[in-house]
């Protein structure tokens, strides 16, 4: 599996002059549209097999749709002109952004999915199941079906059959964010990132409100899930019903945040209906990643904390040893965990936040795809984007907005209005896209995905600056060694004894190689007896393979 990471209102967006925090009508919005044929079958020529449509479901706003019938949001709990896709407005609905006509949102989002079927690819949404907007509201729920907090016995801080958590009789202020506000919230409800006060600041999720799934946060975390909590219902019905669209799978948002016991109710029973679809989990405590597999039920989950926090301090000057460690730490859970150097969290690679230089990410690139683990890149990463534009809410942080309507520089160029003829892209972003291609389709190689991975940094202790694995099928082999190093190095590599007594691999005095990224032949030791003297390109690394049958 390789994901492809794209936010979805910014990929089709054409501007090339925008205005930091500009109205949709002044920096204009790509649409589910711009995911033409074409399009599609580019990003699955990149090697990516699953697209993840980031930001699809409806959430507050600046912009007024209200001739849709769409309740205009208070702009006082709205960050940025575009507004967080995290801050769900209407979990039953399609945002209207999105669309080219927003009276059929739903059937224009119908259409994406099945042209991207089409393309060879399967569409992954997200499912936000922590926090809502601040004034969410369905208008588009199906009959029968009651709204968030409709019931809730707002006179209780804490109940489980509430939808949400209160501060009893206390006003909302967020006068310390926004002066003068005049939104009213009475009694004020508890922020999502768990903030149980009527004044949140302004770096808290001061848009949205914490779902209560029967934890009494404040009671001492105590779980109250008998009988099931109403919350669960709604949420669970959510899940059918965007599974019911022919989605191949969700990413879960913070999904730590909600208690397992909820995820081990729910998604056995979204999977015994859709018996095929996946759930991505965004968890960030290493102690809960197995609970979160092996009671929750998820397929994946981020491998944040481990392999890429290790990986850009790598980058940074850290000893490539660390990298073993990593993968020791999650080896009985390895293809669980979801690989990624971007995400629309992340500062980009190549901002002058982290690397600065695209290609300084090329030898973590080599390791975290090249593991045998799911792999996940971001819309823009191919090509080398900086994200050093001040957009807006998010100012200059390096990233790429999630709040403001903007359009990305690489991306805009690559699309070029939809001809993808790699025109306006420089000879530099061109070689870094054929790099990641060739990396990505490796990936896709059958042996290679049911094949094993055995470390050599055991058996090369004097390597710092380079890490190198072998992945084996049969007796077919790719030897992987990511220079981090910013010069070439000449190195001379160990191969144990142990690597082919537990594998089919022979040991030969010379062996014939192909190198992935260049696509020379050299022939080298591939024995225990001799090391193997190989050279490495800066910031990049070498890739041989033998195929044998």
């Amino acid at each position: 599996m390789t994901i492809y990471q794209v936010f979805t209102r910014l990929f089709g967006a054409d501007k090339q002059d925008c205005i930091p925090s500009g109205s949709r009508q002044q920096n204009g919005c790509g649409t589910m549209q711009d995911f033409t044929t074409k399009a599609l079958e580019q990003i699955r020529s990149l090697g990516c097999t699953h697209i993840w449509y980031t930001g699809i479901i409806e959430h507050a706003s600046k912009t007024d749709y209200s001739a849709y019938g769409i309740v205009k949001d208070n702009p006082d709990v709205v960050k940025g002109e575009a507004g967080s896709p995290y801050a769900i407005r209407d979990y039953y609905d399609i945002d209207p952004d999105l669309a080219k006509d927003p009276t059929k949102r739903l059937h224009e989002f119908e259409l994406l999915v099945a042209r991207t079927h089409k393309a060879g690819l399967k569409v992954i949404i997200d499912f936000v199941p922590n926090h809502v907007a601040r004034q969410y509201h369905s208008d588009a729920k199906p009959e029968g079906v009651r709204d968030l907090g409709q019931d809730d016995d707002i006179s209780c801080s804490f109940s489980p059959a509430n939808n949400f958590y209160y501060i009893a009789s206390e006003q909302l202020h967020l006068d310390n964010i926004v002066p003068g506000s005049t939104y009213q919230e009475v009694p004020a409800k508890a922020t999502g990132n768990d903030n149980f006060s009527a004044w949140p600041g302004p770096n808290d999720w001061y848009e949205t409100v914490k779902l209560n799934y029967g934890v009494d946060v404040l009671g001492g975390r105590r779980g109250h899930f008998s009988p099931t909590p109403d919350t669960w219902h709604k949420m669970l019905h959510i899940l059918l019903y965007w599974a019911s669209k022919g989605i191949d799978g969700f990413r879960c948002d913070m999904a730590e945040m909600v208690p397992v016991e909820f995820w081990e109710w729910a998604l056995p029973q979204v999977k015994a209906a859709f018996p095929d679809i996946i759930f991505i989990a965004e968890v960030y405590n290493p102690s809960l990643y197995r609970d979160y597999i092996h009671r929750g039920s998820f397929d994946y989950l981020y491998d944040k904390v481990g392999l890429y926090d290790t990986l850009l301090n790598v980058c940074r000057g850290q000893s490539t040893q660390s990298i073993s460690r990593c993968w020791q730490a999650v080896d009985d859970i390895r293809s669980h965990m979801l690989n990624f150097l971007e995400n629309h969290d992340e500062q980009r690679l190549a901002s002058d936040f982290l690397l600065g230089n695209p290609k300084a990410a090329i030898p973590a690139l080599l390791v975290s795809a090249l593991m045998p683990s799911p792999f996940m890149l971001y819309f823009g990463q191919e090509l080398g984007e900086r994200g050093m534009d001040a957009e807006g809410f998010s100012g200059l942080d390096g990233r790429t907005t999630i709040f403001d309507y903007w359009s990305v520089p690489t991306i805009r160029r690559w699309r070029n209005r939809g001809r993808f003829d790699a025109q306006r892209l420089t000879q530099e972003e061109c070689s870094l896209r054929e790099t990641y291609r060739r990396i990505l389709l490796f990936r896709e190689q059958t042996e290679w995905q049911a094949g094993g991975f055995f470390d050599l940094m055991y058996v090369n202790p004097h390597l710092s600056r380079q890490y190198a694995f072998v992945r084996h099928y049969g007796r077919s082999f790719a030897l992987v060694i990511a220079n981090f190093s910013s010069s070439e190095e000449h190195i001379s590599l160990n191969l144990p004894s142990h690597l082919f007594e537990h594998t089919s691999l022979k040991e030969r005095a010379k062996a014939e190689m192909t190198d992935l990224l260049s696509g020379s032949r050299i022939k080298l030791a591939f024995n225990a007896s001799e090391p193997l003297a190989v050279t490495l390109p800066a910031n990049s690394g070498v890739v041989l393979s033998q195929h044998n049958k």
